[in-house]
């Protein structure tokens, strides 16, 4: 990824967004009514995945996939395979403060 394929505007946590640096590059993470509902349709339910995440037992694809929904400018290249490669490589625990981050928004609302 490269700095002209991802100018996303700063992140603004009073909008619920978080942001997720990937190959160097910050991209903004925003839980949007339509990403949430592409988000349900790879994952099933939101408040059961709420539900799973409380007790432990969310899965790396199920939180790529939010992940992936919610990235606001993604690259046109960029695909769920991709995103959860980066990740990995990184290390899941960059995903702690952006998964909290939606999760939250979710219980809140929009």
């Amino acid at each position: 990824m490269s700095a002209a394929d991802t100018a996303a505007a700063p992140a603004n946590p009073a909008r619920g967004e978080a942001t997720l640096t990937l190959a160097g590059q910050p991209m903004t993470v925003r839980p949007s009514f339509s990403a949430l509902v592409a988000a349900e349709q790879d994952v099933g339910p939101l408040f059961a995945l709420v539900e799973t995440a409380a007790a432990g037992r969310l899965t790396l694809a199920d939180t790529v996939s939010l992940i992936f929904h919610c990235l606001v400018d993604k690259p046109g290249d960029m695909t769920k395979q991709t995103l959860g490669d980066e990740i990995v490589q990184l290390g899941i625990t960059v995903l702690t403060p952006v998964l909290q981050t939606l999760l939250g928004q979710i219980l809140r609302g929009l």
